[in-house]
């Protein structure tokens, strides 16, 4: 059966020590610095841009007379000059969304350092809970074995492991290492049926059988109640600064409190989508989602100072209950494990589907009232959930996908053949 390489990536929790952590920390930031230098020598200069050859040229200089850049391993200030290239690639790529390339704040940017080279991490596992692994400049690092590596452990997952990205957060310091299995190139089909999937604020997950996929709040009534605190805290010690004054080590502790808070909320969110989206490639075969342009439904509505906006707090707050629900990762985890299944992901057109009766299609806004549907047309007059509703009209909108994304057998795609019915 022929095979083809499947990337992925592992997530794992480093246990650092003070001076270890103030390590990765220097080697962050010149990193951070480097990305910077190589954007002012690329961009200001006159007539044409810097080339792959002068920049990597200009990096070897800089390392042998500036002291605080020997702080970065040479394969890492490497991997930030690849990375950089890249991003232009993507910024010239019309199909790619990237923007072009900026400079790099040193509170807005998250910090990382690249260890492109996997024999240099010489990784062993110590015992059930722990693993070790060799990070440059750094030492001989234990981290928390959580899943095994491919081609590390004996009886593990066949593969190798390409490389390595030490990246911080609000917990500390996290590896991700870059995994590379061989995988079927035509997976089996998936014997489930298939469904229809309608994300929204109230029901996170509303699908076509009646179902729903739903989760409380991502934060604890006393913790959000700890995070409105220190918001209030933060205004008052914004408003007590001289304008241009360094920002205070208090300020920064209360920042820190809030981050640390804020990245609870997304772990417990990742979590339960993991979970969700793992559970619904398992069960079904065709998942059909709405083709959703997310930017553009969070968009501010201040409008401008001659067309002031409307319902400005209220749009605000829909916006961060839609960005809080992250509905494009949602997409994004079903499109790789459905994948891995045999099964596919369908994308469909949006307008219409949560306004149309899926039994008489009779479509009007007044129809639907919150969380209830009702159809106004006389001769049909159905009623029930609104969501399940809008869900059984994606599933029946598969046949006009938009795009398709998976393996279903070696002769179904999302072109020639729509999916079976539930």
């Amino acid at each position: 059966m022929e095979k083809v390489k499947q990337a992925r990536a592992q997530v794992a929790r480093l246990e650092l020590s003070a001076a270890q952590v103030a390590v990765l920390d220097g080697q962050a930031h010149a990193a951070r610095a480097l990305w910077n230098l190589l954007h002012e020598y690329v961009t200001f200069r006159q007539g044409r841009l810097a080339g792959l050859k002068e920049c990597d040229e200009a990096i070897r200089a800089a390392r042998r007379e500036i002291d605080w850049m020997g702080q970065l391993p040479a394969q890492a200030a490497q991997a930030v000059l690849k990375t950089y290239r890249q991003a232009w690639v993507n910024f010239f790529n019309p199909d790619h969304p990237a923007g072009r390339p900026t400079f790099k704040a040193r509170f807005r940017s998250r910090p990382a350092v690249d260890v492109p080279q996997a024999r240099d991490l010489q990784i062993k596992r110590v015992n059930r809970r722990w693993g070790a692994v060799n990070l440059p400049k750094v030492g001989r690092v234990r981290f928390r074995w959580t899943k095994d590596l491919p081609g590390v452990t004996q009886g593990g997952p066949a593969g190798r492991i390409t490389g390595a990205r030490l990246v911080k957060d609000a917990f500390g310091w996290q590896i991700v290492f870059r995994t590379e299995t061989m995988a079927a190139a035509v997976m089996a089909a998936h014997p489930g049926p298939s469904v229809g999937i309608d994300r929204g604020i109230t029901v996170a997950l509303a699908l076509s059988d009646g179902t729903t996929r739903e989760h409380g709040p991502w934060l604890t009534r006393g913790e959000r109640e700890h995070l409105r605190r220190l918001e209030k805290k933060s205004a008052r010690q914004r408003a007590a600064r001289t304008p241009g004054q360094r920002t205070s080590h208090r300020l920064m502790r209360t920042y820190d409190q809030m981050a640390r808070l804020r990245a609870t909320a997304k772990r417990r969110a990742v979590n339960w989508q993991h979970q969700t989206t793992t559970e619904l490639a398992d069960t079904f075969s065709v998942l059909v989602v709405e083709d959703l342009t997310i930017v553009n439904m969070v968009r501010s509505a201040k409008g401008t100072i001659e067309q002031p906006g409307r319902n400005v707090r209220q749009k605000a707050g829909l916006n961060r209950a839609i960005t809080s629900e992250a509905w494009g990762r949602t997409v994004t985890l079903l499109e790789y494990k459905t994948h891995d299944r045999g099964g596919l992901v369908m994308k469909v057109p949006a307008p219409g589907t949560s306004q149309t009766c899926h039994r008489c299609g009779h479509r009007d806004a007044a129809s639907r009232d919150g969380t209830r549907f009702s159809c106004v047309n006389l001769a049909c007059g159905w009623t029930g959930h609104a969501d399940t509703n809008a869900a059984i009209n994606i599933h029946n909108a598969a046949g006009t996908a938009v795009s398709g994304r998976g393996d279903l057998g070696t002769a179904r795609s999302a072109k020639r053949q729509p999916p079976h019915a539930a």
